[in-house]
């Protein structure tokens, strides 16, 4: 018995270096666990917690901003703190780097998180401006417009650009943002005039008029016509004038009073309406005609019947 008692002892004694090995080892990895969790806390809390600001910003991103670029300009600007981690977000988000257009307004207290689901998404918290340009609009009345409206807008670059050609700007509604550069605004007005004349393409091909006679017929009609009731009938009449050699002598164009055929450029741009009339116009015998005081339309064969109709219905 005591030589088993003694075993026991010797056992125990032999094995507690070991024990307390052990321990000393869990409880130091413990440690190392907590204190990395920690750290990784921290980091994550630095890396995606925002810079402090005193207000909101709104930031503009272009049509061909990449997103490195919108990224550093968020960064520089204190909307995020590291731009990496937002473009890493983004491209999480939405699965590719393309960032939609326009304005951004970021909230003073918004988390990179919270940045990178607003761009992916597309999620302005703007609200765009509305821009309705009436067909037979000038270049003059449309940058007008957009001066009163936009505040980022160039009325000076508008005019002087190649692209605002009178006549091919299209009338139509639009969607501006406040910081919607005048690059930007020309872009859409004149890639929409693209787009709904392609989708008219084979009209303007059978024809057989050009296109920039097309549209200068077109700025014509949109004031000598009252309506889409006459607007194809004077059409008519007025490229059989042409045929014929005579004189326009419309008063919206006083130069076709002295020079035979259409002005040399657009008076307006007309709308889609006036260019499909200037297409297919509607033969008649007429050779004139008038709108009375109420707007109603009155046709002559001759100038002998014009006479009259001007007697009785222009007093």
């Amino acid at each position: 018995m005591d030589n088993l008692n003694e075993e026991i002892k010797s056992s125990i004694d032999s094995s507690s270096p070991s024990i307390i090995k052990n321990k000393k080892y869990k409880s130091n990895l413990f440690l190392n666990i907590i204190i990395g969790i920690s750290l990784l806390f921290i980091l994550f809390y630095f890396l995606l917690s925002s810079p402090v600001r005193e207000k909101d910003i709104i930031i503009h991103v272009s049509t061909n901003d990449s997103l490195v670029k919108v990224s550093k300009d968020l960064e520089s600007k204190n909307v995020i703190g590291h731009s990496f981690i937002l473009r890493m977000f983004i491209s999480i988000l939405s699965g590719d780097k393309h960032i939609p257009s326009g304005d951004y307004l970021f909230k003073k207290d918004e988390s990179i998180f919270a940045v990178a689901w607003q761009i992916s998404k597309g999620q302005h918290n703007i609200s765009p401006i509305k821009i309705t340009f009436k067909e037979g609009m000038t270049n003059e009345e449309m940058a007008n417009l957009l001066a009163n409206k936009i505040p980022s807008f160039r009325r000076d670059l508008f005019l002087s650009d190649t692209r605002s050609k009178q006549g091919y700007l299209f009338p139509d509604t639009y969607f501006f943002f406040p910081l919607s550069t005048t690059d930007e605004i020309l872009n859409e007005i004149t890639a929409n005039f693209k787009k709904r004349i392609s989708s008219i393409d084979k009209d303007i091909k059978s024809s057989n008029r050009s296109l920039s006679d097309i549209i200068i017929m077109a700025s014509i009609l949109e004031k000598e016509a009252k309506g889409k009731e006459d607007s194809s009938v004077i059409s008519g009449i007025l490229w059989k004038r042409i045929k014929k050699g005579m004189l326009l002598q419309v008063d919206i164009a006083p130069i076709t009073y002295k020079n035979i055929g259409l002005p040399d450029v657009p008076i307006n741009n007309p709308g889609l309406s006036s260019i499909l009339s200037a297409i297919n116009s509607e033969e008649s015998p007429y050779l004139f005609y008038l709108h009375d005081d109420n707007g109603q339309v009155h046709y002559a064969i001759d100038f002998s019947e014009h006479r009259s109709n001007i007697a009785r219905y222009l007093k």
